[in-house]
């Protein structure tokens, strides 16, 4: 793994993780009332979930093989 590898995994994570607690406050809102400890699990696990696929490959980072 390399550092642009690294850097990129993490963006994206991040993202992942920003975009899944979006989503679950706005359906959390809509039920009355948001539950913090939902919305930082399925944030957390969506962000591990995120960087556990990047292992397979990031398109925006180029294998080393192909350079």
């Amino acid at each position: 793994m390399t550092n642009t590898w690294i850097k990129a995994a993490l963006i994206r994570a991040i993202k992942t993780v920003a975009e899944t607690a979006a989503a679950t406050i706005g359906t959390s809102a809509l039920l009355a009332e948001i539950n913090w400890a939902v919305v930082a699990s399925a944030s957390v696990v969506a962000g591990i979930l995120s960087l556990l696929v990047s292992i397979r490959g990031l398109p925006e980072v180029k294998d080393e093989k192909e350079e």
